[in-house]
């Protein structure tokens, strides 16, 4: 019997504590209720090297829990390995796209397929807004719009 390939995404967004653990966290959890947890590598990253070794952002660790999702990510940079070991890089918004297609070309040989997430929102919500500097309603809305996209996503790729 041939081994199952396996698939691999990381979610990228600045740096690393909101954004992307949400979807890395949303994303586990739907591969593990649908049972192919195992086919999948699943990580987030950061474009910036603000937060290394940090933990999420406590108010997305909060609105992941009161979803029961739990999370022990710790923040880390994208590396140009990353691009040559992921199938998928999936990040929230413009500036996150620019980037990762700038340390693309660094990486040379990588073959990642670099894409939004949002563009796999159902409700063609594009961008995933940066909760940072907002309050535990934008956390939510993150939240919600990442549920969307990791399903969709998800789907496509079963």
């Amino acid at each position: 019997m041939a081994a199952t390939q396996t698939k691999s995404a990381l979610f990228v967004c600045l740096g690393n504590i909101c954004r992307s653990p949400i979807a890395e966290a949303v994303f586990r959890k739907m591969a593990t209720d649908a049972g192919v947890v195992d086919k999948w590598v699943i990580d987030s990253g950061a474009t910036s090297d603000w937060n290394i070794g940090s933990s999420p952002d406590a108010r997305g660790l909060a609105c992941l829990r009161m979803h029961g999702i739990e999370s022990r990510h710790s923040a880390r940079q994208v590396t140009k390995e990353d691009f040559k070991s992921f199938d998928y890089i999936l990040c929230m918004d413009e500036s996150n796209l620019t980037e990762l297609n700038r340390k693309a070309k660094l990486a040379k040989d990588g073959e990642a397929k670099i894409e939004l997430l949002g563009s796999y929102d159902p409700q063609k919500q594009l961008i995933i807004k940066d909760p940072y500097y907002g309050s535990d309603e934008d956390f939510e809305k993150v939240y919600e719009q990442c549920v969307r996209c990791c399903k969709a996503f998800l789907e496509m790729n079963s």
